[in-house]
């Protein structure tokens, strides 16, 4: 294929659409093109939402597509095509896309394509930040597979086609397409030689102002309020309340889109950072610190309840302190425990429920309701369909 020189900016993306549709399976690439930029009515810097008709929360995905599109389909917010068919509906992704699994970018470009499909119908996907996101936007690659840099190996192959493409249109100025890869090391000590290039990548891509960082992990949110329902990965301290919840978006934001040099450990880093802490995620109830989680949702105006992932719930989703801490991270990818798939939803009709894929709560028998309720959460286990736990407003 011959590239000519007198391409002109408006019909790249045609052009380059069809090259890649030639000699890139869509799968393959982790899905280079995504449908156009619906006009957003909301701030990107928006942290408090409105108390939509129904609210649905996502757990920690970890570079597992499949085991994502099961929880978005559970949710019934994605069709048999993939498309988004949850009209209205308000979702919350509570962080952890990265790392662990193999499919990662997919996954952000997946969220993007959703994000601009709910839009459309007045919908609306808010992704957030976990601890993995942070530390890869670090350098920080304890967790990263193999499978993971070699899917940015392929995202940065295409990534420089479509650079190259760029600079043939005439009258297009090179100065505004940026190498990447300026300033990375060829080699890093301590590291696998085969493994360099990948590293290299991922640095490229996720570091602050890298093109995945700024495209995707640029647009999270840290700390999200919807209705009276208070996201965060990890948990929230009083001193991160007054810092202001406004403050610590836009630090976090600017930090990744590399217009500030730096981020506050008290908001990311860090045991008792906001994408860290575990006083109110640990499984067992007696471990979770609930006078210290009243005083922090008193200091947020409406607020009844704080929503966590970031620690895995071998027993699936859950509440504790009178349901002011709900825990939804169920460690559904692969590469954690390959559980099944739960999303927490919110509905202002129904109250709040737990949906899960777990055939066990499919097939149970309606005697089996005489068990003792989980902490707090009373059962609804209907014979067919998901299992339903209803949580006490």
């Amino acid at each position: 294929m011959e590239l000519q020189s007198n391409l002109t900016c408006q019909n790249l993306p045609t052009i380059f659409s069809s090259f890649i549709d030639t000699f890139v399976d869509f799968s393959v690439s982790g899905g280079l093109f995504l449908p156009p930029q619906p006009t957003i009515t909301s701030s990107p810097n928006q942290t408090i939402f409105p108390s939509p008709n129904r609210l649905i929360a996502i757990g920690d995905l970890h570079g597992d597509f499949q085991k994502t599109k099961q929880a978005f389909k559970l949710a019934g917010l994605i069709d048999d095509h993939d498309k988004w068919c949850g009209g209205s509906t308000t979702v919350v992704q509570i962080g952890d896309v990265l790392d662990r699994g193999c499919q990662e970018l997919k996954i952000l470009y997946f969220l993007e394509k959703l994000k601009r499909e709910a839009a459309k119908v007045n919908g609306n996907l808010i992704t957030m930040n976990g601890n993995h996101e942070i530390m890869n936007v670090d350098g920080d690659f304890r967790y990263v597979t193999k499978e993971g840099l070699q899917e940015f190996q392929d995202w940065a192959f295409w990534y420089c086609i479509g650079n190259d493409m760029k600079e043939l249109c005439d009258g297009f100025d090179k100065e505004c397409v940026k190498d990447p890869f300026l300033g990375i090391p060829f080699e890093f000590h301590g590291v696998n030689q085969e493994y360099f290039d990948g590293i290299r990548t991922r640095i490229a891509a996720l570091r602050p102002n890298g093109p995945i960082s700024e495209r995707f992990l640029g647009k999270n949110q840290t700390v999200v309020v919807v209705g009276d329902s208070v996201f965060v990965h990890g948990g929230l301290l009083t001193k991160h309340v007054d810092y202001g919840l406004e403050n610590v978006n836009e630090e976090v934001r600017d930090w990744i889109c590399g217009v500030r040099r730096r981020v506050s450990r008290d908001l990311v880093r860090g045991r008792n950072s906001i994408v860290w802490l575990r006083k109110f995620s640990n499984e067992l109830a007696k471990d979770c610190d609930c006078s210290t989680l009243e005083h922090v949702l008193a200091t947020i105006p409406g607020a009844k309840r704080m929503i966590m992932g970031h620690t895995i719930q071998e027993s699936g989703i859950n509440g504790v302190c009178d349901n002011q801490a709900i825990r939804i991270d169920v460690g559904m990818s692969k590469g954690c425990t390959n559980g099944l798939p739960e999303v927490l939803e919110i509905d202002r009709d129904k109250g709040l429920r737990i949906l899960t894929s777990n055939p066990l709560y499919r097939d149970v028998k309606e005697s089996s309701l005489d068990a003792k309720p989980r902490d707090g959460l009373g059962l609804l286990l209907p014979e067919l369909g998901p299992k339903q736990v209803e949580v006490k407003a």
